[in-house]
């Protein structure tokens, strides 16, 4: 009897640590979304109390080891640019042409090697063979007059213990029709710093100076001389049209040898962009500090910290990066600081050596300069020139200095140059110590004060409690709907399972293939919306606001095309049966390819991840069939039906910048036309945001509606 029960027991499988813990999570993924998703916020609101203190990795770098040598001397020099530049009648029209002679001949003094570049305007259109790429700035446009060039002057100073392999690059940029008093302090500046560098011996990188002509963008001027710089041309045609167009005239050897071919150095160790506000500040001289290139890239942060620190403890300036202006005036942001700041408190009475909480002022600035770097880091736009040299993984930063006093008073004007241009010199020295490029610091943070960061290590845990519920959540779901039939556990557990039971298991395990096709085909018609922008733009005298109807109406309509064919009976196998649980696969199949996408964005776009996965997440995880919660007639059923409305209306990507946008600037004058403008600006700067919107965002957002309003 014994041996027949034995005989007839199965034989109990022990299962692996690692299935019994996916199991377990698949089991409580609903308690474990929600745990992960609220951690995931809160953490990104602890993260300004989590930023440490910035420091300078490089021990060559060794920033204020030495003595300023710029002296009154160079200071007189530039003095001298600056007034022959103001001094220019602007009314001319040959004004342009001899400021840039001007210039050149102050630079040729020097002995300096000097030439001139000139470069056509490109025009920002998106085209979509080009997202990836800039035009081709070689091709020579014949609609094109003269007066149309812009005109670079650069001069190159060779250094006496270098071997021309390095180079360390200065930009200011100047309007060549116009140069206000600010462009032509930063000129002075730039000089006076030219000046010292041709005299001393220490000089081991060769320095060049780029007068960028921005009467077509600063950004423009700069990235057509580093086209030119890494993409040579071996024709002097280009050399002959600027002499021809601008004037330029051979009176003398010097002048030959200003325009004899493309001057070049060695491999661009960093660039400093060098600009002087026109506005007066209110208590102190500072410096606004610009980091942010395309697509988020930043430069090292050791050569923010070398800035910082020169400035700060050297000069007595005051140091500032770009906030959320908006944050510093938000009650309940005010009220979180004060909390933190008192748990703070709290835990330093509990144990001494308990380092928490920050001052609540210092939290409202942190989280407002974090929510900015966040912001332009999403965008991909750059916020300076200096994102043309990241495009060449050189590292440069704008740094824009701004008086307290008007510089009109001739000694305040001496001691701004004196001091801008002492700046400058400490910081080309540190970067003339390197023997080889930036690489110690971080290329991946967050800025919350000018000197104190979030690395890479920090911040990348918001994101990951943010997604990490996803794939439990989709696991979950496909789990649920593959075991409907409540006789399949029973015969499974009585007796063999037969032939067609095994058919039926098969075919049921591979019905989620029918929601991916789904979901494939509605990433597909995201790239299509991607691509009618294109079109649109062709149409003649079309305003943003018509321009965002019409791309709404088409992608509309190519969306019920879309859903006419995958409603047709050829989409499912099991057409003529109920399909209770198609939704299930649907929701997770879309949880799915929204993880991947995230996650996928992060490589490429932190910040975009980290924003897109604020507003992705909860919607995909909060999304349920309305018919089946208004069928239960439950307060938690009711609860999430108004929350799955409102995560539906901001997660619509036109909503979410309006709102979004009200919220930070105020909700007078909004317009969908400003929706559109934006989009412009970020398809013509090729960000990879533009993707994400039409790649990942939208198509998830579509197939969270299709959830909502599954008919079930």
């Amino acid at each position: 009897m014994g041996e027949s029960e034995s005989e007839n027991e199965a034989p109990k499988v022990k299962l692996r640590p690692i299935v019994r813990l996916g199991m377990f999570l698949i089991s409580h993924s609903h308690l474990l979304s929600v745990v992960c998703c609220t951690a995931g916020v809160l953490t990104l609101l602890l993260l300004p109390l989590l930023a440490k203190n910035t420091y300078i990795s490089e021990n060559a770098l060794m920033p204020g080891s030495a003595n300023p040598m710029l002296s009154s001397q160079e200071v007189s020099e530039a003095n001298g640019l600056v007034k022959d530049l103001t001094s220019l009648d602007l009314k001319r029209m040959a004004s342009g042409i001899e400021s840039q002679r001007l210039i050149a001949q102050y630079m040729s003094n020097l002995g300096a090697e000097v030439s001139f570049q000139k470069f056509y305007p490109q025009s920002n259109q998106f085209h979509p063979l080009h997202f990836f790429s800039s035009p081709d700035s070689a091709t020579i446009r014949e609609n094109i007059s003269c007066s149309s060039y812009g005109l670079n002057t650069v001069g190159i100073i060779r250094a006496p213990r270098g071997d021309g392999k390095e180079a360390i690059v200065l930009v200011t940029p100047y309007n060549s029709e116009k140069i206000g008093l600010g462009e032509a302090l930063s000129l002075g500046i730039a000089y006076s710093v030219f000046s010292l560098l041709t005299r001393v011996t220490w000089l081991a990188k060769d320095i060049i100076w780029v007068v960028a002509d921005s009467k077509y963008g600063e950004y423009a001027a700069v990235d057509a001389w580093l086209r030119d710089y890494y993409i040579p041309v071996f024709s002097g045609l280009g050399i002959q049209n600027a002499e021809m167009c601008h004037g330029l005239e051979e009176n003398t050897i010097r002048e030959r040898n200003m325009r004899d071919g493309f001057k070049r150095a060695g491999t661009m160790a960093a660039a400093l962009v060098i600009k002087v506000a026109d506005r007066s500040e209110q208590f102190e001289d500072s410096l606004s500090i610009y980091a942010e290139a395309s697509n988020g890239q930043m430069p090292n942060l050791d050569l923010i910290n070398i800035v910082n620190y020169l400035a700060v403890h050297r000069q007595g300036l005051r140091i500032k990066v770009e906030k959320m202006w908006s944050l510093l005036n938000c009650k309940w942001l005010k009220i979180l600081g004060e909390i933190l700041e008192s748990l703070g408190h709290l835990a330093k009475n509990l144990n001494p050596q308990w380092k928490f909480g920050i001052p609540a002022a210092d939290y409202v600035e942190g989280t407002a300069t974090l929510t900015s770097s966040l912001y332009y880091q999403a965008l991909g736009i750059p916020t300076g020139p200096h994102g043309a040299f990241r495009d060449y993984q050189v590292d440069a930063v704008t740094l824009e200095i701004s008086s307290r006093v008007s510089s009109n008073n001739k000694g305040r004007q001496n001691d701004f140059l004196l001091r801008g241009g002492r700046l400058i010199e400490g910081v080309i020295r540190s970067v003339n110590n390197l023997l080889e490029k930036f690489h110690q610091s971080f290329f991946l943070y967050l800025l919350t004060s000018p000197s104190k960061f979030l690395s890479v290590g920090v911040y990348m845990i918001t994101f990951a409690l943010l997604v990490s519920s996803l794939p439990m959540v989709a696991a979950s779901l496909y789990a649920h709907a593959n075991n409907l039939d409540p006789s399949f556990e029973k015969n499974e557990s009585n007796h063999p399972a037969s032939a067609a039971d095994e058919l039926g298991i098969t075919l049921r395990s591979w019905k989620w293939l029918y929601a991916a096709k789904k979901v494939l085909v509605v990433h597909l018609w995201g790239a299509v919306v991607l691509l009618l922008p294109y079109f649109i733009c062709q149409i003649p005298n079309c305003t943003p606001t018509t321009s965002f109807v019409v791309w709404v109406l088409l992608s509309i309509f190519s969306l019920l095309i879309l859903f006419w064919i995958l409603g047709s009976p050829f989409s499912y196998v099991y057409a003529s049966q109920p399909q209770q649980r198609e939704w299930a696969l649907l929701k997770s199949v879309t949880i799915s390819a929204a993880f991947i996408g995230l996650c996928l964005m992060s490589v490429i776009n932190f910040a975009t991840a980290e924003i897109g996965a604020l507003l992705m997440v909860p919607m995909c995880l909060m999304a349920h069939p309305l018919k089946l919660d208004v069928k239960s007639r439950k307060l938690r059923n009711f609860s999430r039906v108004a929350c799955n409305l409102a995560l539906g209306f901001i997660g619509f990507p036109p909503t979410a910048f309006l709102v979004f946008k009200g919220v930070f600037e105020g909700f007078d004058g909004i317009s969908v036309g400003d929706f559109w403008n934006w989009l412009e600006s970020i398809w013509a700067w090729s960000s990879a945001t533009y993707l994400y919107i039409g790649m990942i965002h939208l198509p998830c957002w579509i197939l969270c509606i299709h959830v909502i309003l599954h008919p079930c």
